[in-house]
């Protein structure tokens, strides 16, 4: 089985790379899988004081994997994307999410619950759950502390896309930037933490997520839950084939 999330280590940084091109790092239980354990074990690596989750492709996330969900369920699938959430956040590392290309629906989940999200201006976002019939239920534990009530509104009820700039206006993300800049600027960031002594770091991030952790512990099941019925039901069902055959023709 080719390996879809790589971890390395550099310099106290260590990068998780999402790199699955057959369906453009679409959040297959493999992947999420993956995910996780990459996560955890820079979380307990000493050599690592700072972690970087980017992908390798020119996508970063295309959202939940439709031909999954329309197979064998999304029951595994809706709580490995509150689990992917709580290790982000719960990381004792600083975690920054390098965001170029498009980014949808539970791929914004990563972007919400990174502590710091750098984005190259041509990055793109969209919470397109309900036009699938469906509501961004697990990643709305992440992505609503992060904007006001009237960004959510818009954001999560039309399906819009909208751009990087809007994406940081909205507080979605920390940071845009040109895209030729966008790795100096993560180096930057990096650069920043780097300073940090681990124990600092570690207790500030704690302060910080104390009561978004608190939050993804108290409803992520349910949430976890709700998502799966929602993809299991009939009208979400026949939204996601006919999308899947547009696709294909």
């Amino acid at each position: 089985m080719t390996e879809l999330v790589h971890l390395d280590v550099d310099g106290g940084v260590g990068t998780v790379t999402l790199d699955s091109p057959h369906n453009k790092n679409a959040l297959s239980q493999q992947l999420t899988g993956e995910l996780l354990e990459r996560l955890d074990s820079a979380g307990a690596d000493d050599a690592v004081r700072v972690i970087v989750v980017r992908s390798a492709l020119d996508v970063f996330c295309s959202g939940a994997d439709l031909s999954e969900a329309t197979t064998v369920g999304m029951g595994v699938g809706a709580q490995r994307m509150v689990d992917v959430q709580r290790a982000i956040v719960a990381n004792p590392k600083p975690v920054v999410a390098r965001v170029a290309g498009p980014v949808r629906a539970g791929g914004i989940g990563i972007v919400a619950a990174a502590d710091i999200s750098v984005a190259g201006e041509s990055a793109t976002f969209a919470l397109t759950e309900v036009r699938l019939g469906l509501a961004a239920a697990t990643i709305s534990l992440t992505v609503l502390p992060r904007l006001t009530d009237r960004a959510a509104a818009y954001t999560f009820l039309t399906g819009n896309a909208f751009d990087a700039l809007e994406a940081a206006r909205l507080g979605l993300l920390t940071l845009t930037v040109p895209d030729e800049g966008l790795d100096e600027a993560v180096t930057t960031v990096l650069a920043s933490l780097l300073k940090g002594v681990p124990q600092g770091l570690r207790e500030t991030k704690l302060l910080l997520n104390r009561d978004l952790l608190a939050d993804i512990d108290a409803r992520g099941k349910d949430l976890a839950g709700l998502s799966a019925s929602l993809f299991g039901s009939p009208a979400a069902q026949e939204a996601m084939l006919a999308f899947l055959n547009r696709k294909k023709s």
